[in-house]
Parts: C-alpha cells; sequence; structure tokens
C-alpha cells in the first residue's frame, strides 16, 4: 500500500505504520505533518474532484492516540491530539479551493480547534435522535459560536438510531432551517420527511421556503461573520450583555442581531423563552409581545408549522419574494422591506447583499422617521414595503392602507402613520 510503503502514516515507536480496528480494521491515520504525505492524500482528493465532487465531508480528525506513537516532523502526539484536525481539515480544504475555487470552497467538518473557523462549515457531531439531544446541540453550537466559528450545522432529528419519533422530526426541521447551515442526516434511518408523515413534509417545506425569503438577512450575517466573527447563531447574552437573565437562556438564540428564534423541544408545543425589554413581532404569527424591565420569561404553545421567531421592535428586515426557489436569487430585486416600529427620529441602513459576488452588496436600503412620516429609499430598485406596529398608513400618492399591508414601491417611498 501506497501509504505504508512511503511513510505516509503516523508510526509506532518502532517505525512501523500505527494501525488501529476502531472504525475499520487495520486503518491507518495520515501523518498531516508530512509534506508529501499531505501532497498524496490532496491528490487522492483531486482526482474525485476531477470526476465532479465540489465538497468533502471531513468526519472525524479527534480519535488520534497520544501515545507510542510518533509523527514526521518529531511533534509531541499529546499536543497533536487537538492540532492534528486543523492540518487535516487545512489539507482538504486547500485542495478544494486548488480544484473548485478559492472562493467556493465548503467543507463539512466534524473535529475542531483553535483556528479551524478558518475552514468552514463545521457540524455537531453524531447526537442522539431525541428533544433531549436537540436541546444539548443547540447548547453546544452557541458554545462553537463563543469560540470563533462563525458557522454551524447540525443532523435535523439527530443521527443515533433509527428515525426518530415524527414529533421529534417536525420540531428539529424548525430549528435545523433556522440555522446558517442546514442538513438531513441519520445512521441507520433516512430522514426524508415523506418516511415520517404528511405534515412533516409540510413542515419541511414551510420553513424552507422561509430559510429562503431569509436569504438576504442570512447572507448579511454571513459577511458580518467572516469579516469580524460575530456568530449568525448568536447566544441571548452576547446580544444582551447586561442582562443577567440573559444568561440562562440557553435554549433559545439570536439568529443575527434582530431575529429571536426559541425552537420547542416537545411534541405538545410547549415553550417557554426568555423576552428581553421591549416589544418583539411575531414574524410567524403576527402576534406582539410586550415585555419591560430586565425582560419577562414567556410560556406560549406552538403548532409543528410553528415556533416563536420574533423580530425586536427598531428593526427593518429585507427579505425576498415569497416564491423564491434558490438560495442564490439576486436579492436586490423584488425584495420586501418590513418595518417594525421604528422611533420617532430613528434611521436604519440595511445592507442587501449581492448573491452573485463573494462578500459584495449590491445595495442598501434606507428607512428613517421624522414625526409621522417614515421614508424608505432603495436606491433604483423595484421593492414592496410593510410597515407593522400602525393601525394605518397613509402612502404619499394619497392611498391609504392598512398596517401590514404590502405597499409597492420603486427607489423612494414616504408614509404618513
Amino acid at each position: 500500500m501506497m501509504s505504508t510503503k512511503n511513510g505516509y502514516l503516523i508510526k509506532n515507536l518502532d517505525g512501523s505504520s500505527y494501525q488501529t480496528d476502531l472504525w475499520q480494521a487495520g486503518m491507518g491515520i495520515v501523518d498531516f505533518t508530512n509534506p508529501q504525505a499531505v501532497y498524496w492524500y490532496k491528490r487522492c482528493l483531486a482526482s474525485l474532484i476531477d470526476l465532479g465532487v465540489d465538497s468533502f465531508k471531513t468526519d472525524f480528525g479527534e480519535r488520534i492516540p497520544c501515545n507510542n506513537v510518533m509523527y514526521h516532523d518529531g511533534s509531541d502526539p499529546v499536543a497533536m491530539h487537538n492540532y492534528y484536525t486543523f492540518l487535516y481539515n487545512k489539507a482538504v480544504f486547500s485542495v478544494l479551493e486548488e480544484g473548485v475555487g478559492k472562493n467556493q470552497a465548503c467543507l463539512f467538518a466534524r473535529s475542531a480547534t483553535v483556528g479551524g473557523q478558518s475552514f468552514p462549515v463545521h457540524w455537531g457531531g453524531d447526537c442522539l435522535s431525541t428533544f433531549e439531544a436537540m436541546a444539548e446541540t443547540l447548547r453546544g453550537g452557541l458554545s462553537l459560536g463563543l469560540a470563533g466559528f462563525g458557522f454551524w450545522s447540525h443532523d435535523i432529528s439527530g443521527f443515533e438510531g433509527t428515525a426518530p419519533d415524527p414529533a421529534v422530526y417536525k420540531r428539529w426541521c424548525a430549528f435545523g432551517l433556522l440555522s446558517s447551515h442546514s442538513r438531513l442526516h441519520g445512521s441507520s434511518s433516512y430522514r426524508v420527511p415523506w418516511n415520517f408523515d404528511d405534515e412533516s413534509s409540510d413542515v419541511l417545506r414551510l420553513f424552507t421556503r422561509l430559510k429562503l425569503r431569509l436569504m438576504p438577512y442570512l447572507y448579511h450575517h454571513a459577511i458580518l461573520a467572516h469579516k469580524h466573527g460575530v456568530p449568525i447563531l448568536r447566544p441571548m447574552f452576547l446580544e444582551f450583555p447586561q442582562n443577567i437573565a440573559a444568561e440562562s437562556a440557553d435554549t433559545q438564540y439570536m439568529l443575527g442581531d434582530a431575529l429571536l428564534v426559541a425552537p420547542v423541544f416537545n411534541a405538545e408545543g410547549d415553550v417557554s423563552f426568555f423576552l428581553p425589554a421591549g416589544k418583539w413581532y411575531g414574524l410567524l404569527d403576527g402576534k406582539v409581545r410586550e415585555s419591560s424591565g430586565s425582560g419577562t420569561w414567556v410560556q406560549e404553545q406552538h403548532g409543528f408549522s410553528s415556533l416563536p421567531l420574533l423580530v425586536k421592535a427598531g428593526s427593518a428586515i429585507v427579505t425576498g419574494p415569497d416564491d423564491a426557489e434558490e438560495p442564490d436569487y439576486d436579492y436586490f430585486k423584488d425584495f420586501i422591506v418590513s418595518i417594525f416600529e421604528i422611533a420617532d427620529g430613528a434611521a436604519v441602513v440595511v445592507p442587501i447583499p449581492d448573491s452573485k459576488k463573494l462578500g459584495a452588496y449590491a445595495g442598501e436600503v434606507k428607512v428613517s422617521r421624522s414625526g409621522d412620516t417614515i421614508e424608505v429609499s432603495g436606491g433604483d430598485a423595484q421593492f414592496q414595503v410593510r410597515v407593522l406596529g400602525v393601525e394605518k398608513i397613509s402612502v404619499e400618492h394619497g392611498v391609504d392602507e392598512l398596517g401590514n399591508a404590502l405597499v409597492s414601491a420603486k427607489g423612494k417611498v414616504t408614509f404618513r402613520v
């Protein structure tokens, strides 16, 4: 075998190749401290890219021996236990950059260490297929975000064991599609919705379409994560650092800076979540929640097609059209601006990414309020506006609309509320 013959594997102290039966009989571990081993390994993957593969799942990487082994460059095996995954993912990511494109490389990594966020995306590993594991998965993802990892995914409905109860599947679909990256995966069963029940397909479809509409918002926060290291999924105390109560709210999160998400962890739909002070608008149910002082713990009940997905007052969010079918549509065309109770004297600027140019912006929307007048400017774009938190609005052209109604505009539109 070439890897053994050429010394490309981690070695035992006697110089023979280290082997283990832990996963497959007689398997070896590539020594990524050996430049020739890295070159050989990358060429093996490059041959797959030539066949049309455009991404790799870098599974494992954490089951690395710490005793009685040696590396090509003489590294300390104990120190290498964590560092190994960095070299492993770096090698795979670099061959993707070379073969797929420098700004197109993306892998699906399980293990990580300091600096591993340079090689996205990481997922939560092999969790159980239970509600308890769903909550543990969220806590793990929030912890990873605090370690500097801006992007994160997890196995929707869990991984281990047979197919979970349909209730677990449907609740996890909502949580999974409201994460930065989403995938269906399982160990000994297929996690496609039609294997559960008809409602599972409806739920998955609903939240997939929701995520597509949210892509201008999500991609903007992906750019921020890349440039500044702020994760897309944020613990509550990261957005509300002065609020002590937010520190214990570990089964909910902020998706970006404006959306609060509280996944439901039971079949009945009961959910308890922390609501920071202020007004919050339900993006799915249209209801307004209010909290004061240091915040309030709220108890609600939601069906499988819903969960607390709230927008804080003072925000303006740009979303795509309802019929979006792909994630990289033109975000600066026929978009919808939803304005959630902008205060008098306030001004909000919403950058809109360019879906075809990595890290670039196609334009922006400016929303400002002076007294009872709200002005929305979107450059030369054609868009629609929804103003929430008002009973009635009057458009500059004299057409009265009820609050929440969509008003078409081009370039600029002014409302009186």
